[in-house]
């Protein structure tokens, strides 16, 4: 009996010890964590995980470490066993960072999984409102993709390159290559040597070198992210919480980033002054100026900040002081991280972030800036600027269309590599045009309450309605980078449309008058006649339906489809050019092709008929021999809808 009881007080004793042991543990890795030392923390947390130790607290921390670390395989895996094993303990957030690193190793289907629990979870996020109002993201950012030739830099190094800035003829940029410290000082953030300023072509002493910018900028810490003026004298730089050159922390021990401000004096790099807007609890980085230079634009987490980083923007006064900063606001900030920005000589904005819809990780991001700011929306840069992997530190020289970007895509040199490239067609910003007016009786003039006012792109796609308010008004947004149709219905009368072309966005009026649908038709009417359809056209030697004609069938699938009895024959023509046997045989395809068509869209082939005509009923003057335009052809190939019972 003594034997077992010294057995179970030696047995709670050891479980004693291991529990006390993993607790030791678990606190030296949040203590790294909290101080932003992810590297030596992911060590401890792995290292508590492998012996059997998991709580939901553990998997977030770990999870975020490989996160913040671009580490997203491990991040993935992580976030995974969490969200699996842990679900009421998990915040919404986990699930977006959870999505954000699916989409990074191309796993799309189950991000859009993921990215679904984060849209229920987070219904007043603003990451929400963007999927939601976007939910074909991938189509969006496919319009700008294809845009860029792309090249690696020919100084990377098996060691990090990035945030590029112009300097002179040439670039600064930042790297942890060769320090000279001989990895004493290492950042425990990463595990790696912590970065300097480098030149490259920036005078004809150092053309074709790389070089460091000077001892007076780079120091035992970091210096990253960069901008001069266009006099080449004048930088600022971030650089680690500096005094004296010794390090300052802040209450959890943090060391945080500032803005400093240097000069040149004969090429030498003098009086060191860090902004007065800087702090010892928040961090401030990666400034960039406006084209006029009268503006500072920044990345900071201070007070006002939407969400783990966002961009600011700050006067530059006529005797260098600086004025009050100001968040960018949420059309550009998202509860995610903003970052490095750029402005080009046209006032465009381009910045990283992976709070708005992306390929995964940081993509970069376009927006048109106007005194400062913007609300429009932000537009995706595409592939191969933007991959599944973190791309940022983007400049561009608007003239020549050249620029640079960093990313830490599989293929590079080291952990981060700097990329040249051209642009070869320019950015489709997003553009939205206001359309607005009323819905009246054409006879009346009343407003017709409740009349559905539709947006249609050119592959007949609708892509927003709204219907019209107790005064007959509506009021719609559509993408002014493409042409659009704006149609307005209502039962009981004839519907009506007008297209609009690409423009610059512009606001556009446009009353419509819907006449009542009082028009009677019977057998061997037209009904293109009722419904006041445009031409059925086909281009010269095909039958296929062409975009610009869809819509007008579908006008009359929907007036098939309104009238169940309605039976129609379609007949179809072409113009003179080409063998007459051959047109005959053209114009039977496009009527098939026409009833085809209807029958994919639910019409019952017993209602429906076809017969093509050829070149036999023309109508102009376009016969065998007469010279005509194009245009003047292309209105005998032509569809027309009969009502035969």
């Amino acid at each position: 009996m003594v034997k077992r009881i010294y057995i179970l007080i030696l047995i709670t004793f050891l479980v004693g010890v291991k529990g006390f042991a993993q607790e030791k543990l678990l606190n030296k890795a949040n203590e790294k964590y909290e101080a932003y030392s992810f590297s030596p923390a992911i060590d401890i947390y792995k290292k508590v995980l492998d012996r059997g130790y998991a709580s939901a607290d553990l998997l977030k921390k770990l999870g975020n470490s490989y996160y913040f670390n671009a580490d997203y395989k491990e991040a993935a895996d992580t976030y995974k066993r969490l969200v699996d094993n842990y679900p009421d303990d998990t915040p919404p957030e986990y699930y977006f960072r959870y999505a954000q690193t699916l989409k990074t190793l191309e796993d799309y289907e189950t991000s859009k999984t993921v990215m679904a629990r984060f849209l229920e979870a987070a219904k007043d996020d603003e990451r929400a409102s963007a999927y939601k109002s976007d939910t074909d993201y991938l189509k969006e950012i496919k319009k700008n993709s294809g845009r860029f030739n792309v090249t690696p830099f020919e100084y990377n190094s098996t060691y990090s390159e990035f945030a590029p800035s112009y300097y002179k003829e040439g670039l600064i940029f930042s790297s942890d290559r060769d320090t000279g410290n001989f990895a004493r000082y290492r950042h425990t953030w990463t595990s790696k040597d912590f970065l300097d300023l480098y030149k490259i072509n920036a005078d004809s002493a150092s053309a074709k070198t790389v070089t460091k910018l000077g001892d007076g900028v780079n120091t035992r810490l970091h210096e990253s992210t960069s901008i001069t003026t266009k006099d080449g004298n004048t930088l600022y730089f971030t650089r680690n919480n500096l005094e004296d050159r010794k390090s300052n922390k802040d209450k959890n021990g943090v060391i945080r980033l500032k803005i400093f401000k240097s000069t040149s004096v004969e090429g030498i790099w003098s009086n060191i002054e860090e902004l007065p807007f800087n702090s010892d609890a928040y961090s401030v980085a990666n400034p960039a100026l406006s084209s006029d230079e009268k503006t500072l634009y920044f990345v900071s987490d201070m007070e006002g900040s939407l969400g783990e980083s966002d961009i600011f923007k700050v006067s530059i006064n006529d005797d260098g002081s600086f004025g009050t900063p100001e968040n960018l606001g949420n059309s550009i900030n998202t509860e995610a991280r903003e970052t490095f920005p750029f402005v080009g000589s046209s006032d465009v904005l381009y910045f990283s972030s992976d709070g708005h819809p992306g390929l995964g990780g940081l993509d970069v991001f376009a927006v048109q800036l106007e005194n400062g700011s913007s609300n429009d929306e932000v537009t995706n840069v595409g592939e191969p600027i933007n991959s599944r992997f973190d791309d940022f530190t983007f400049i561009i020289n608007e003239d020549t269309k050249r620029g640079y970007f960093a990313s830490n895509r599989s293929e590079g040199l080291g952990g981060d590599d700097i990329y040249e490239f051209l642009e070869a067609k320019p950015l489709l910003l997003g553009c939205k045009q206001s359309v607005s007016g009323t819905v009246m009786d054409k006879i009346s003039k009343e407003p017709l309450i409740g009349a559905t006012v539709m947006v249609i792109d050119e592959d007949n796609e609708e892509i927003s309605s709204v219907v019209t308010d107790t005064e007959g008004k509506y009021l719609v947004s559509l993408d002014c980078n493409q042409g659009n149709f704006v149609r307005a219905r209502m039962e009981g009368f004839i519907p009506a449309e007008e297209y609009l072309p690409k423009s610059e966005g512009e606001p556009k009026t446009i009353d419509f008058l819907l006449e009542r649908n009082t028009v009677s038709a019977g057998f061997g009417d037209d009904l293109s006649k009722l419904l006041q359809l445009r031409a059925i056209y086909f281009d010269y030697n095909k039958y296929d339906i062409r975009k610009d004609s869809e819509i007008e069938v579908e006008k009359v699938i929907a007036a098939m489809e309104k009238y169940p009895s309605l039976k129609i024959k379609v007949n179809a023509h072409t113009d003179s050019r080409g063998k007459d046997s051959y047109n005959l045989w053209l114009s039977q395809k496009r009527a098939e092709a026409t009833v085809d068509y209807m029958i994919e869209r639910g019409i019952s082939k017993n209602r429906l008929g076809s017969e093509g005509f050829g070149e036999t009923k023309l109508i102009n003057d376009c016969v065998n021999g007469v010279e005509c335009s194009s245009a003047q052809h292309e209105m005998n190939r032509r569809s027309e809808f009969i009502i035969v019972e």
